[in-house]
């Protein structure tokens, strides 16, 4: 299982730093998660639009999704591939497959509309996903290939469904948004680093990947919050890295 990190920025794109998007493969398979604010042009440095196979989307925030648009453009107006198949939680995608005109993009897609909890055989992954609590309905999935688990949160506050879904897994790619505490009025539906690193202890995770720090966050701070909590590897994601858990 190879994971490639298109963008690991929280909200909006920085300089040089794409929003939430991860490239997954396997045995020639490539999943995409989450494809946010400026993953499609890392995604299109390393495959073409219609290398992709699927996508698994988390929920319907636009630094999560809104690259879909750009995505099945690429693939349905310049030839005609078979139809994407798109998995997310029911009405998530409404807005950003609402932004070209009525039919235009019908053809380039097949909706999967899951409900979190459910398991989906996605080419060779096995996902089991579920409900993570965050401000619009949020589903984290565990990926497993081969004998190798992936976990990804989407975007959560802290619970114990984080630690129950990650238990074990081999990567355990985490929002962490903030370094070490989170805003009082945020606390329920997004994560600190500190936080993460916590679950991932407790998780009894092999590797730790921080993900969508909200630009200006110290990366170094996150990483060095993460590491007062858990002693395994841990990493923070940044466009272009590739981690092989093979």
């Amino acid at each position: 299982m190879l994971l490639t990190i298109l963008g690991g920025c929280g909200a909006w794109p920085g300089a040089g730093q794409a929003c939430s998007g991860y490239l997954v493969e396997h045995d020639g398979f490539r999943l995409l998660l989450d494809p946010g604010y400026a993953t499609v042009p890392r995604l299109l440095e390393r495959v073409t639009a219609e290398q992709v196979d699927a996508v698994f989307i988390s929920h319907g925030h636009p630094d999560h999704c809104a690259d879909l648009n750009p995505l099945l453009r690429a693939r349905a107006l310049p030839a005609d591939p078979p139809p994407l198949p798109v998995y997310s939680l029911p009405g998530a995608l409404d807005a950003v497959l609402a932004l070209d005109r009525p039919g235009m993009l019908t053809d380039a897609y097949v909706l999967h509309e899951f409900t979190a909890g459910d398991r989906l055989d996605i080419g060779p992954f096995r996902a089991q996903t579920r409900l993570l609590p965050h401000s619009v309905p949020n589903s984290g999935v565990r990926l497993a290939a081969g004998d190798r688990e992936l976990v990804y949160t989407g975007d959560t506050g802290p619970s114990p469904d984080v630690v129950n879904l990650a238990r074990g897994a081999d990567l355990l790619l985490a929002e962490a948004t903030y370094a070490d505490w989170v805003p009082e009025n945020l606390r329920f539906h997004l994560s600190s680093a500190r936080q993460a690193g916590r679950q991932a202890k407790e998780a009894d995770a092999r590797h730790l990947l921080l993900t969508h720090l909200q630009p200006g966050t110290d990366p170094t701070a996150a990483q060095a919050a993460a590491e007062a909590e858990y002693d395994g590897e841990i990493g923070v994601a940044t466009s272009g890295l590739v981690i092989d858990l093979s």
